[in-house]
């Protein structure tokens, strides 16, 4: 619970909202986040809730007219139409954005979210703006909460590198490398390198890593039917075994780049609306580092923002390591404008150029 007396306290499921009661804090300070409270009724007997925030969820109607007329402050629930939930408390997981995935993609949350991302940007609406802000500052909300007390490394890299590759294979090992080493391995969370890095933090073993690699292989690419692309993933997953209570893997993907779906092998997944939100919180959350493997416009993008966050450090920013060494010398000549950036700066000391992942993973360590 928060320690300031006059702070909120977000309530996430009904029992933090009998403790917080039981306590004895005020019902003006909690805020209730897309909870089920149809059968609740603990607030009968209360006349003390203005201002008692309940965002979304739902109500029975008696407990509805109850907390309005001792002046709750309700936020609505989301449309019938609208696949996603903007009060969440917790991230997304595989599962949740694939749910029916055997009438095809079209028919998963993921897919019909883009389509309504797609409708609000062809034919703006302030309702439908509104709820992807409040649904994206939830998502930052359980993204930190995620992350907490953890070394996060960002591992970036091109979305076109296929499955079966030996670039794919390489991402792979890295993730599990460095998910051995007790880091947090969070991508951008879509295909290509960041799906490999993904696929190896979440793998237990090298065994069942080899076993993953060999499985996805089958279907190289997302396009052209993102369904069978997807069901792959899941059946790899599924050799992967249940997610560890102590999360190695990451993804922060966008509806932005509604061509990218997300990959099924992030054990949290924080997808976002806003593409800026988005890249902001996954290079901000890389407090142990970040490590780019080869990629195109996206990828170069994020290296610099990065850069510029470590730019005008005062402290030591964490490291940025490149991979590839004629990559970002001469297909796409970053590397010398990052050294530049960093000449005389604090930042100059936690740049490099290596060739392959495992030398980032030991300079890293």
């Amino acid at each position: 619970m928060p320690e300031h007396p006059e702070s909120g306290v977000e309530i996430e499921s009904v029992a933090d909202l009998d403790a917080a009661l039981a306590a004895g804090i005020a019902p003006a300070r909690l805020r209730l986040q897309d909870l089920d409270l149809r059968g609740y009724h603990g607030f009968d007997a209360r006349r003390d809730l203005a201002e008692l925030v309940v965002l979304g969820g739902a109500l029975s109607p008696a407990l509805d007219a109850h907390l309005r007329a001792h002046g709750a402050i309700i936020f609505p629930g989301h449309p019938d139409a609208t696949p996603i939930r903007p009060y969440r408390s917790r991230l997304y997981t595989a599962g949740e954005l694939y749910a029916d995935l055997a009438h095809g993609y079209s028919a998963t949350p993921d897919a019909r979210a883009n389509q309504w991302y797609r409708s609000s940007q062809a034919h703006p609406d302030v309702y439908s703006a509104l709820l992807q802000a409040i649904h994206d500052d939830s998502v930052s909300d359980a993204l930190a909460e995620f992350v907490a007390d953890r070394a996060v490394v960002g591992v970036m890299g091109g979305h076109a590198v296929r499955r079966g590759s030996a670039g794919y294979d390489a991402a792979a090992h890295l993730g599990f490398e460095l998910a051995e080493r007790g880091y947090l391995v969070t991508t951008g969370g879509g295909p290509g390198a960041m799906e490999a890095a993904n696929l190896g933090a979440a793998a237990p073993s090298m065994h069942a890593l080899a076993e993953a690699l060999a499985t996805v292989a089958q279907v190289p690419d997302f396009a052209p039917d993102i369904g069978a692309w997807a069901r792959c993933g899941l059946a790899a997953a599924r050799l992967l075994g249940p997610a560890p209570q102590r999360p190695r893997s990451l993804g922060i993907p966008t509806w932005f780049y509604g061509h990218e779906p997300p990959n099924v092998f992030a054990q949290g997944i924080a997808k976002y609306f806003s593409n800026a939100i988005r890249e902001d919180w996954l290079l901000a959350h890389a407090s142990a580092g970040v490590i780019v493997l080869p990629g195109a416009a996206g990828t170069v993008q994020e290296v610099f923002q990065f850069a510029t966050r470590a730019y005008y450090a005062s402290d030591l920013p964490p490291p940025l390591i490149l991979v590839g060494v004629h990559h970002w010398t001469q297909n796409l000549p970053v590397w010398p404008l990052v050294q530049a950036l960093g000449a005389g700066r604090p930042m100059g000391q936690r740049v490099a150029l290596v060739e392959t992942p495992s030398e980032a993973v030991e300079l890293l360590a």
